[in-house]
C-alpha cells in the first residue's frame, strides 16, 4: 500500500524506514483509523530531523 516513500516538504529528501519525522495533519474526524500509512500519505506532510531542527 505505502509502495513509494515519502518525501520531506522541505529538502524533498526521501523518508527512509526507521527514520525521526514531523507531521504536520489535521485530526482525523472519523473514528478507527486502521490505514495509518495509507492516511498519512494523503493527509501529512512530512519534515524530516534535519530540516525540522534548522527551522
Amino acid at each position: 500500500m505505502f509502495n513509494e516513500k515519502p518525501l520531506c516538504t522541505e529538502c524533498k529528501k526521501e523518508i527512509k524506514d526507521g527514520e525521526i519525522v514531523h507531521i504536520k495533519m489535521r485530526y482525523p474526524k472519523r473514528r478507527g483509523m486502521t490505514e495509518i500509512k495509507a492516511y498519512l500519505k494523503n493527509e501529512a506532510q512530512f519534515t524530516c530531523q534535519t530540516c525540522f531542527e534548522n527551522q
